[in-house]
């Protein structure tokens, strides 16, 4: 049992010190302990302090014992076994007085006059725990009715709402601060040459199959024309790459395969295309696109 408490006191030590480093350091994105390798070697120095520690009073505790008489060592192991049986009392006795039942040596004040083949009953009251939570429940309801009934509170739906309105404002300040993140609400034509090198590169890599490498069709659509079936634009473009064209034909969705930004490199990429001269252009398809009705 030593052996046990000293094993749990080390792990309260390095749980405790873990927490100090969590709440001193405070990284935002990952735990302190990983985003900075040196607390490894504090956390492993602390590990060995611990036991150490453990180890050198457990020695000394030993020879102190063996050093004693054999009255003195009676003394103290009976001291230990009476400190051990207090240890819990508290809770033991706490919890027969929430149970609120009477010994069974004074059943019989308790007992009520039925009798049914031997049977008979115990008058106990209720139990604290219960009686309590049940007042507990009436005081909750209490307040319920007047918070809810007289002054008119938020009902569920109200609070939907509200919460509903929050998280918007929340997603929209997110899209606003967070690196990278595009989506069709809030991408643009980018005009920057790495991005536009980065398009070109997604293009030749995973389009040229449908719509060649100078963007005049095969089996997909022109692209240099004027001519879009889903739509021309960026947002439209972007939004065509990510879902993928008509059901059950068309281009397939790219979500998985390419980030919000690398779709919109391409996408961008697709329309720097416009107005070149392809070797071989495809037929023109779908309807032409003005750019005043961009979404």
């Amino acid at each position: 049992m030593k052996t046990l408490n000293a094993y749990l006191r080390i792990v309260l030590f390095m749980v405790v010190a873990v927490i100090l480093m969590e709440y001193v350091l405070a990284p935002q994105e990952e735990w302190a302990i990983v985003a900075y390798p040196i607390l490894w070697a504090v956390y492993v120095t602390l590990f060995m302090l611990a036991v150490g520690v453990e180890i050198i009073y457990n020695g000394f505790r030993t020879v102190m014992i063996r050093s004693m008489s054999e009255e003195a060592r009676g003394r103290l192991e009976e001291n230990e076994r009476q400190a051990k049986a207090q240890q819990w009392s508290w809770f033991f006795k706490a919890y027969k007085n929430l149970l609120g039942a009477k010994p069974l040596s004074e059943s019989q004040d308790i007992t009520l006059d039925h009798n049914y083949d031997g049977i008979r009953e115990l008058d106990n009251k209720l139990p604290p725990w219960w009686l309590y939570g049940f007042y507990i429940t009436i005081v909750f309801a209490g307040i319920y009715l007047t918070r809810y009934h007289l002054f008119d509170g938020m009902d569920q739906a109200q609070e939907y709402t509200a919460e509903v309105v929050e998280a918007e404002a929340a997603i929209a300040l997110f899209k606003e601060t967070a690196k990278d993140f595009v989506d069709a609400s809030n991408v643009v034509y980018l005009t920057e040459k790495t991005d536009l090198n980065a398009g070109e590169k997604i293009f030749q890599q995973f389009c040229v199959a449908c719509h060649k490498a100078d963007g005049g069709g095969g089996i997909g659509p022109n692209l240099t024309d004027e001519y879009w079936i889903l739509g021309g634009g960026i947002k439209n473009i972007f939004t065509t790459i990510t879902e993928g064209g008509r059901d059950g034909k068309g281009m397939i969705s790219w979500s998985n395969e390419l980030k919000p930004r690398e779709r919109a490199q391409v996408a961008s990429y697709v329309l720097s295309l416009q107005g070149t001269t392809p070797k071989e252009p495809k037929a023109a398809e779908g309807s032409i696109w003005i750019a005043d009705q961009e979404q």
